[in-house]
């Protein structure tokens, strides 16, 4: 392979620990020839790759999604500016949406979790006789209220 990297040289150029990188090239993400000797080689253009993982995964995005995203260009190539302006437009939507979350979580934190008064009459997150438990895991009533208070057009306090 013209130009390849050893597994090091690709984790100390893109600052990802090697187990992870043999963990994406297991699922997928990237792709490594093998030496007569079995061991790893990557082109150059999976830095690019690497570098369009770790900034997906940085704005919530799962290995799963990243790597649909990345089976669907064409003959499997490293993602360009225009693509990931597609990919960015798809998850937009579901971005915006954590965004209002985390302001969300952020603002009430000093008045849910901060305040130590346990008010279970101003508690956005009781829940008497785990009546919710059939709805899932997690804070229904957290994600509940928040989606709630956004149609109506209520901003969070």
């Amino acid at each position: 392979m013209h130009e390849s990297l050893t597994i090091g040289q690709l984790s100390d150029r893109s600052g990802v620990a090697p187990s992870a990188l043999r963990y994406y090239e297991r699922l997928g993400l990237i792709r490594a020839e093998r030496t007569g000797g079995n061991q790893r080689r990557y082109a150059r253009v999976e830095l690019r790759r690497v570098a369009f993982i770790r900034i997906s995964q940085q704005v919530g995005i799962s290995l799963e999604e990243i790597r649909a995203a990345l089976d669907s260009l064409p003959a499997s190539r490293t993602p360009t500016a225009s693509d990931w302006a597609r990919l960015s437009t798809i998850w937009r939507e579901r971005l915006n949406e954590r965004i209002r979350l985390m302001t969300k979580l952020r603002d009430d934190l000093d008045s849910c979790i901060g305040c130590g008064c346990l008010s279970l009459q101003r508690c956005t997150l009781y829940n008497p006789g785990d009546t919710l438990a059939g709805e899932g895991p997690g804070a229904r009533l957290m994600l509940s209220r928040a989606g709630d208070e956004a149609e109506a057009g209520v901003t969070p306090s």
